[in-house]
């Protein structure tokens, strides 16, 4: 009997796309995220009144790096913990980015440490960074704690216990935390413990997604591959709804809700969240498209299609959010 041909591969017309094309696709999602945030302050507070503080597209720039490479180390140990779950898993893993993603994270923590040990400002020379003087300050400390815990996450994850690099990351969570909420701010350990759950949960879900996709590719036709995407499913519902009740409790705390109308249109910081807002509509409509499909249809890895578009989408949520932590909070203390 001949075989019939294989729906993923094929010269006719519902052939996937060549991996030249997937690549150039990647590449121009890579360059928006990336443009996103070094265009982005400009065209956010134009007629607002607020002013652009210096260097405000290349501190969203390296927050966008350091969100992502976070992501990408915190899925990666995520989706290996529900794949060890699985009975009857292969154990094929893909390769593991996590140490090429703590070295990003902690070049892009170096960036922005340089940033704080020159008064918040973009340092023109090395001789304008106070290296001492970042141990004299919060923001300072915050910031070299960043950097030794990206540095510590890339040698466990090149060590022979590669888990361990959870600590150093999560090191990281908690100064992001406590980074954007300082002393001065009303009920600061509430904004805190807001950001920390935030920020978890949504590296978790963007890192674990794209690894999950990854793992189900070197997997390929295992009866594993649609139990696995389906257990990141039922999590990844529990940490949507984390995202959002925390991202809503975070805004209704910097925008009081008889102002929020207004601060949404007439303000850089609202103006990003909008689109942040809108943005997380799309990636959820493709969570559940992907969702329908990994339970109704014949093909259960045919929810990697709409899964694939939610990486992407997710990506450039992840350059919004970037630029987000960079502009003024429009919020009056």
């Amino acid at each position: 009997m001949t075989r019939p041909p294989s729906r993923t591969t094929g010269t006719g017309r519902h052939a996937r796309p060549s991996g030249a094309g997937r690549a150039a696709a990647v590449l121009v999602l890579v360059v928006l995220a990336a443009l996103i945030p070094v265009l982005g302050p400009s065209p956010a507070l134009h007629g607002t009144g607020e002013a652009e503080a210096p260097g405000t597209g290349g501190i969203a720039l390296l927050r966008t790096v350091l969100f992502a490479a976070l992501s990408v180390s915190l899925g990666e140990l995520f989706v290996n913990r529900l794949a060890k779950s699985l009975p009857g898993a292969p154990p094929e893993r893909p390769r593991t980015w996590s140490a090429y993603a703590s070295a990003v994270g902690f070049v892009a923590a170096l960036g922005l440490a340089s940033v704080v040990a020159t008064g918040n400002l973009v340092p023109d020379s090395v001789a304008d960074i106070d290296v001492g003087g970042l141990y004299s300050s919060r923001d300072g400390k915050l910031a070299l704690l960043e950097v030794n815990a990206f540095l510590a996450a890339g040698l466990c994850a090149t060590s022979r216990r590669p888990g361990l690099q959870v600590w150093p990351l999560a090191a990281v969570i908690v100064a992001e935390a406590l980074r954007a909420h300082p002393t001065t701010e009303y009920s600061p350990l509430l904004g805190s413990g807001l950001t920390l759950v935030h920020l978890t949960c949504a590296s978790l879900w963007v890192g674990g997604l794209l690894y999950a996709l990854r793992t189900l590719r070197a997997w390929r036709d295992a009866e594993a591959g649609p139990a696995l995407l389906g257990l990141y499913a039922r999590v990844a519902a529990v940490l949507l709804a984390a995202i959002t009740a925390t991202g809503v409790c975070s805004s209704l705390r910097r925008m009081p809700p008889g102002t929020i109308v207004d601060q949404l249109t007439d303000t850089a910081y609202g103006r990003v969240l909008l689109a942040k807002v809108i943005l997380m509509v799309a990636v959820t409509a493709l969570a559940l498209w992907a969702r329908v499909r990994l339970s109704r249809a014949a093909d259960p890895l045919t929810a990697c299609s709409p899964a694939r578009a939610e990486v992407a989408v997710l990506g450039v949520v992840v350059a919004v959010s970037g630029l987000l932590t960079a502009l003024p909070v429009p919020i009056r203390w």
